[in-house]
């Protein structure tokens, strides 16, 4: 008896060890890869200055120029060619998806952002529903989550997706 108490106290201290460094975490840089597994870039997260949920910086190369659909989805696990393991998108409140739906938000949901003529894109975007510390809307939560950017534009109502097409690009958000 003694043995399975002190194994449930080492199990249960290593838990909130790795709870604890996952609410430690002030950024996470996640390398993002296309359908063919070829690096396009990376999408580095950090705590929002104001306190407010993360900012997340693309530096992104080799993807088709225009506007395209960005979230964070629920699971961390990006596996080609539909990068469809990654799960839906990150929702812990069990909205509807879009920001301009009245039953929504997702809290994965991200507003869109543009790809350039060259295939590049280098932006920050915000997304004040998620976080990197703990609790329900932590981009850590369970294991993690992923980003994943999509073929089209997000049209912010359609639920549950967005209408933004293909999965073209995942990353991977676990605690480093």
């Amino acid at each position: 008896m003694k043995h399975v108490v002190e194994g449930f106290v080492i199990c249960a201290m290593t838990l909130g060890l790795a709870a604890f460094a996952a609410a430690q975490s002030k950024e996470v840089k996640v390398k993002m890869f296309d359908a063919q597994g070829k690096s396009v870039g990376t999408a580095e997260i950090e705590a929002a200055k104001n306190g407010s949920g993360v900012s997340i910086e693309l530096e992104l190369k080799g993807l088709p120029p225009g506007m395209h659909g960005i979230h964070f989805h629920q699971v961390a696990k990006c596996e080609a060619p539909g990068f469809t393991s990654a799960g839906g998108h990150f929702n812990p409140m069990g909205k509807m998806h879009g920001t301009q739906n009245p039953q929504g938000p997702h809290a994965g949901d991200i507003v869109n952002f543009e790809v350039k003529a060259n295939g590049k894109a280098d932006v920050e975007l915000t997304d004040e529903r998620v976080s990197l510390a703990t609790g329900e809307n932590s981009l850590f939560a369970n294991g993690g989550t992923a980003i994943v950017i999509h073929e089209k534009a997000d049209d912010y109502t359609t639920d549950p997706s967005g209408n933004s097409g293909a999965r073209i690009a995942c990353g991977v958000i676990v605690p480093r």
